[in-house]
């Protein structure tokens, strides 16, 4: 695994700037990964990441494991949190990270003399230690063969609107086969 500093240089190139998030989702991914005995993230195979929240951290976080939405080993759950929990599918260990809150407490405590949040943030989330910055647990996680990485186990087509449906995302209801916007969960409105 690199050191902090190389990772976060990775993360500033590939998120386009270097701020708190940044550090945490790092460091966060670092701890996640040593604590389920993933040595060399971006390098295997054997790591899925389910990241709870759609900020800067998420970002940090897919470039130290090289996990990624199209590889399947990136799972977005829209919880608000920054939290992630980090899967070794090869060993089945999982465990959930989550920021504490205290830490941005402790970073104006610790780095007062610092002229600006962001910087006292930046200095804490560099330099104190991860049971300061985080809580962790062990969890499970019961992932079905259809979230997966590799090709699409099922492909359907709706019924309604014909577009195709991988890996069990259909919904049945009165007998069709539906797209989940077609079932009603549509994020998007048809405009004519």
């Amino acid at each position: 695994m690199k050191n902090i500093s190389e990772y976060m240089v990775d993360a500033e190139r590939n998120h386009g700037h270097m701020c708190p998030g940044q550090v945490l989702g790092v460091r966060m991914a670092m701890l996640g990964c040593t604590l389920v005995g993933i040595e060399e993230p971006a390098a295997g195979r054997n790591l899925i990441v389910f990241v709870e929240i759609d900020r800067c951290a998420a970002d940090a976080i897919n470039t130290v494991t090289g996990c990624r939405l199209g590889k399947r080993t990136l799972k977005y759950r829209d919880f608000g949190k920054l939290a992630a929990t980090f899967l070794n599918t090869k060993t089945s260990e999982a465990v959930r990270v989550v920021a504490l809150e205290s830490s941005r407490t402790l970073a104006n405590e610790c780095f007062g003399h610092l002229s600006g949040k962001k910087e006292r943030q930046m200095a804490a989330y560099q330099s104190l230690p991860d049971e300061q910055l985080f809580s962790w647990e062990r969890v499970r996680i019961n992932l079905p063969m259809s979230d997966l990485p590799g090709h699409p186990l099922t492909r359907v087509n709706c019924d309604e609107c014909g577009e195709g449906i991988n890996d069990q995302r259909e919904v049945m209801r009165n007998g069709k086969v539906l797209c989940r916007a077609c079932a009603g969960e549509r994020y998007y409105e048809h405009i004519a």
